[in-house]
């Protein structure tokens, strides 16, 4: 399972009642405790949506390294896709889905990139093979064969056999701030539970919506 130990989030909220919920970050953050608890892998597992230069949707799955009162923290390489992508249209959604408790959190927001300092700090807390892995990885280009990945690493491994890896110029992360989140709960018979938090701009206050299912 991946360590989130060091993924920051708000104290959760105490009410049993989700719907009553009137501020979305403490929800998730009570929501994301009781997923830690319950999901066999990687409880901070999030599909990233975003929308190439035809419109057409493009989603996969990432990591969430953090998040906060001021969005949700996610780190891959600026050239792949999904940064490429982000580069011409700097919006996107997320969908965590816990199986295992029958819930989903649906968030849509701008996204901006994280600073230097914060992807520096982030990169020095992977495992080193990883923070090679992110030097060998030329990712979503096309690659001849496994062997000449495997010979990419161990040329990038030789060079930094002693010492600290620095984080690539290439690779940084990016905060989605939400404006939307909907929280899904599985009821019986499909008479789900959905509530739909709503606001204009990362400064203005949340109205909320129960939906039907």
């Amino acid at each position: 399972m991946t360590d989130t130990t060091s993924i920051k989030h708000p104290p959760p909220l105490t009410s049993g009642d989700f719907t009553a919920a009137e501020e979305p970050f403490a929800l998730f953050g009570e929501w994301f405790s009781e997923a830690v608890k319950a999901e066999p892998s990687d409880p901070n597992a999030m599909a990233l949506a975003t929308v190439d230069t035809d419109g057409l949707p493009d989603v996969r799955m990432v990591l969430m390294k953090g998040y906060d009162g001021a969005g949700f923290v996610f780190y891959s390489h600026i050239a792949s896709q999904k940064g490429r992508e982000l580069a011409a249209n700097p919006k996107a959604a997320l969908l965590f889905h816990w199986k295992s408790l029958r819930r989903q959190v649906r968030i849509r927001g701008p996204v901006s990139p994280v600073s230097d300092a914060e992807a520096d700090a982030y990169f020095a807390t992977r495992p080193k093979q990883a923070q090679i892995g992110a030097w060998a990885s030329k990712q979503s280009q096309p690659l001849e064969s496994r062997f000449a990945f495997e010979q990419a690493i161990a040329k990038v491994a030789a060079q930094y056999i002693i010492g600290a890896v620095p984080r690539p110029p290439g690779w940084s992360g990016w905060r989605i701030t939400p404006l939307r989140f909907e929280f899904w709960h599985d009821r019986p018979f499909r008479l789900h539970d959905r509530i739909e938090f709503r606001r204009e701009a990362s400064d203005r206050t949340w109205s909320k919506t129960r939906l039907y299912p």
